[in-house]
Order: structure tokens, then C-alpha cells, then sequence
């Protein structure tokens, strides 16, 4: 990425919302399949308990019931990221819900960009030569770069110990 990252054009945030939702249509796809064979699982003839300590249907059930629960988040985020009104920020605002986020960590010397989406963090998104993750403001990360602007330091933690980071942009 050029060094002066206030001159840099960034990917489009509404050809980035249309891949992160092609994303999650296609985890929609498969856990809706992968649910629905845990569900068959658990109640086939074959995982009915042979003996009181047999927990094979019990545990087709909760696993089903844990891919279900996943599936009704990906249909909701699906639905709220679609209509999310997309905010374009300038340099002096302060991050929030939409922001794409320029950041340098002290101990990596490649820069990152952040989008902060309500739900579905933890997705990369590749679009016009560019890595976006999402990231929700829930997640420690997220958290750490709320409210902050242009040129703010911040710090984060995470199991590993802290991580530092400079705010190089905002869009």
C-alpha cells in the first residue's frame, strides 16, 4: 500500500457489501445441508440409545440444534447487512458502525483493513486487490477501534497478549 495512505483510494463499500453477503449466502448453503443431516442423524433408527449410556442421538441433536441456532444468525446478519445504510467517513470523524479501518500493528509489517459491521465478523472479503476482514465492535478488536480517529494509537488483547496498532485511514 502507498505510504500516504490520505491519498489512497480504497475498494467501493457497496462492492464489498455484495461479496460479504455472496459469502454468507454460500455458508448459508452448506450449514443449511450440514443442519439438516444432523438433523436426519438424530432421529435415524440407527443412533436410537442400545443402552442407557448410548448418547449418539443426544448428541446428533445438540449438534443440530447448535447448526440451526448458526443458520437463523447468517439469515439475520444476511438481512441487516443488506439494508445497513452505508456511511462514507472523512478523516477527522470517528470510527464507528460502517468504517472501514487503515491500521498498521506494531508487530506486523503489513498494514490492515477493518470493516466494522454489526454482525458477521470474522469474514475476509478480496475486492479490487484489496484484504477486508469485518470485524463487529463486540469483538476485542472492535471494541479497541471504536471512537477512535486518523492517526490515534490503540491497543487490544488477546490470548497472546497485547497488540498495538496506528490508525492510518478511515473511509
Amino acid at each position: 500500500m502507498p505510504s500516504d495512505a490520505r491519498t489512497q483510494h480504497y475498494p467501493d463499500k457497496e462492492a464489498l457489501r455484495t461479496d460479504l453477503l455472496e459469502g454468507i449466502r454460500e455458508d448459508l448453503v452448506t450449514l443449511t445441508r450440514t443442519q439438516k443431516d444432523a438433523s436426519e442423524g438424530a432421529t435415524h433408527s440407527e443412533n436410537r440409545a442400545e443402552h442407557a449410556k448410548d448418547t449418539r442421538a443426544t448428541e446428533q441433536s445438540y449438534l443440530a440444534r447448535g447448526l440451526a441456532e448458526r443458520v437463523e444468525e447468517l439469515r439475520l446478519a444476511e438481512a441487516r447487512l443488506a439494508q445497513l445504510p452505508l456511511r462514507k467517513f472523512e478523516p477527522s470523524d470517528t470510527i464507528e458502525i460502517t468504517a472501514v479501518v487503515h491500521i498498521q500493528e506494531e508487530s506486523s509489517p503489513v498494514d490492515q483493513l477493518w470493516w466494522i459491521v454489526p454482525m458477521a465478523g470474522g469474514m475476509q472479503v478480496t475486492n479490487a486487490n484489496f484484504v477486508v476482514r469485518t470485524i463487529t465492535p463486540s469483538s476485542p478488536m472492535g471494541r479497541a477501534l471504536m471512537g477512535l480517529h486518523t492517526d490515534d494509537d490503540g491497543v487490544f488483547r488477546t490470548p497472546r497478549g497485547e497488540r498495538a496498532f496506528r490508525v492510518i485511514a478511515l473511509y
